[in-house]
């Protein structure tokens, strides 16, 4: 084997790794899609099957565009997702349980002795 050889076979490998990574990303956006209808979806992944280059060319021309913005939808409602479970399972800062400690100690809820243990626990 020589030189040659090597650099065509990482020449051939890249770009079928690429041309993989091009059909499995038009198939998520073909599954993705809620405005597209079933036998539509159904189209594309016949023309995926029998045409591979020619409809992934057609596709990535005709849909690209929607494609990407719902990618970045799709993004930013798992980040909105993950940020509200963040929050709800943060749950309150430092300073707002001795705020609520404060409130129930000037309203007689707890008694000083419980105040200074709820602080102490919320500062720790």
């Amino acid at each position: 084997m020589s030189f040659w050889d090597v650099i065509w076979f990482i020449i051939v490998s890249f770009a079928f790794i690429a041309y993989l990574m091009v059909m499995f990303n038009i198939l998520i956006d073909i599954f993705r899609d809620s405005s597209m209808g079933g036998g539509m979806k159904a189209v594309w992944i016949v023309c995926l099957i029998l045409f591979p280059l020619i409809t992934a060319i057609v596709y990535l021309v005709a849909r690209g565009g929607s494609m990407a913005q719902r990618h970045v939808r799709d993004v930013q409602a798992a980040e909105s997702a993950q940020d509200d479970y963040i929050r709800s399972v943060a749950g309150t800062s430092a300073t707002e349980e001795i705020a609520q400690a404060k409130a129930m100690l000037d309203a007689g809820t707890i008694t000083q002795a419980e105040f200074d243990a709820l602080k102490a626990k919320a500062l720790s």
